[in-house]
């Protein structure tokens, strides 16, 4: 401050005694910076996670405070992967009664998701229709709930309330089988469902049905401060948007977000964005959930993949099956085809998830 008194003061004294200077053009303003456009994340990007390769259908996972990912697996329910990569089987789901019966009774863990008290997990069977409750801290499963036919995805919102998808009218024995059917032809038997919030100790009340007529309905996600459900239609190929009444679960002012070849889980990013894996794609999708707007968040797409997307299209326009196109064209170099997303809450690792057996870790998606 004493170097600034100074200097003005010798400036107002050579001002007294010369002449005033012309007074100096005006700076041109800055141009205003654009800012960068996100990154596109690619298989390059990331390793294999963990590197034994020991996962079964790891379609979706969460990642718990300590960084330990969990994922839900076909043999055991739900696995813990340390971050050093060490696994285990997580929550007890066998004490619970959980089994994996192929080929008759497969079972078929599908999606998890956190409750609102962040402790508590819910997770779906796509093959059996169970819905089953685990308590993280102390690393027990109760089965909650068992629908007529497969769960795809389920989630608790701040009600309490349950909200659940049936992909189609699949159900044990046979139950992959029609599923897959399901997937190969358009059917309309897709449905999104709500449970009700329980009062404390009492059993959950019976579903009610809150969409219908669904092309095989897949994940969702509940955006509560902007009152919106989001949910893909996979046959379909589009993200659609409702406005939704927590209260009483009405959802009202339907329209088609986007549209996208084969949505399936569809999980909030953290640049406010919405992540929607795309399997026949070998990609995953960031739609702005305002305007539609959408980005390629993460690509593992060859020249190999484009050309079966492209008769994938082709056969869905003319009514024809697609199912013989599934095959490693697909989705390598990914281990299995890719159906998912898992932020690390607060920053930190993403881990791109799929039907293999192993995740892709990306350590860093700025």
């Amino acid at each position: 401050m004493r170097l600034y008194l100074m200097t003005a003061l010798a400036g107002l004294t050579l001002a007294a005694c010369t002449p005033a200077p012309s007074p100096a053009p005006a700076p041109e303003p800055a141009a205003a910076e654009t800012p960068a456009a996100p990154r596109t994340l690619t298989f390059a990007d990331g390793s294999l996670f963990p590197e034994g390769r020991t996962l079964t259908r790891p379609e979706s996972g969460v990642v718990l405070t300590d960084g330990t990912v969990v994922v839900v697996d076909q043999v055991n329910g739900l696995t813990a992967i340390a971050p050093d990569g060490a696994i285990s089987p997580f929550g007890n789901f066998s004490a619970a009664g959980f089994t994996h019966a192929p080929p008759e009774n497969p079972s078929g863990p599908n999606g998890v998701a956190f409750e609102p008290d962040g402790r508590h997990l819910l997770t779906a069977d796509v093959f059996t229709g169970s819905l089953w409750r685990t308590d993280t801290e102390t690393g027990t499963t109760s089965k909650i709930y068992q629908h007529p036919f497969g769960i795809n995805y389920a989630h608790r919102d701040s009600t309490g309330a349950i909200w659940f998808t049936q992909s189609t009218e699949n159900a044990p024995p046979g139950s992959d089988a029609r599923l897959f059917a399901a997937l190969d032809q358009p059917l309309t038997d897709g449905k999104l469902f709500r449970i009700p919030p329980a009062a404390d100790g009492a059993p959950l009340p019976a579903p009610q049905e809150v969409l219908t007529g669904l092309q095989f309905a897949n994940g969702f996600t509940i955006d509560e401060t902007r009152g919106k459900l989001f949910i893909a239609e996979t046959v379909a190929g589009h993200i659609l948007s409702y406005s939704v009444d927590l209260a009483t679960g009405a959802l009202t002012d339907r329209a088609v977000l986007a549209n996208m070849v084969s949505p399936d889980n569809v999980e909030p990013g953290p640049d406010g964005t919405l992540w929607v894996a795309s399997p026949m794609s070998n990609q995953v999708l960031a739609i702005n959930p305002e305007t539609g707007e959408t980005r390629v968040a993460f690509t593992a797409q060859t020249e190999a993949g484009t050309a079966v997307i492209a008769e994938y299209a082709r056969r869905g326009e003319a009514g024809e099956p697609r199912s013989e196109l599934l095959g490693p064209d697909v989705w390598a170099p990914m281990p299995g085809l890719v159906t998912g997303v898992i932020h690390t809450p607060g920053g930190g690792p993403v881990y791109v998830s799929g039907l293999g057996d192993a995740l892709l870790k990306i350590e860093a998606a700025e």
